[in-house]
């Protein structure tokens, strides 16, 4: 597994968070694939249940941009900015995101760091 790899879907992660659809998104990760996002939440497994997940944020206006990314074997930390936007309310989460890659640089796992009470804004 290159870090390249891994950069650039890191990279597309963010972008498709940010502009694309729950498909585009879920297309990321492995078959059988985990989120928990928030750490503490619910884990997601299925590919269902990620479509669901990401689809929460695709009916919205939204941006994203990646602040750091720092990768070492199969896994990468980065943080990044998600402001989301429906009738006059914005909001904005700054999250640390862990994943695990497979060989094929899909996503296997992704962790959330971030707290719903304390780290998301309305701006």
């Amino acid at each position: 597994m290159s870090s390249e790899k891994i950069r650039a879907t890191v990279e597309s992660y963010v972008e498709l968070v940010g502009a694309g659809t729950a498909e585009a998104v879920v297309d990321l990760f492995a078959e059988g694939a985990t989120v928990e996002d928030p750490i503490g939440a619910d884990v997601r497994s299925t590919r269902e249940s990620l479509l669901e997940f990401y689809g929460a944020i695709a009916g919205l206006e939204r941006s994203t941009s990646l602040s750091w990314v720092r990768i070492a074997g199969d896994t990468a930390v980065f943080e990044f900015s998600l402001t989301t936007a429906a009738g006059d309310a914005s909001f904005q989460v700054t999250p640390i995101d862990i994943m695990r890659f497979d060989d094929d640089g899909r996503v296997v796992s992704m962790r959330a760091v971030w707290d719903p009470a304390t780290d998301l804004k309305q701006i």
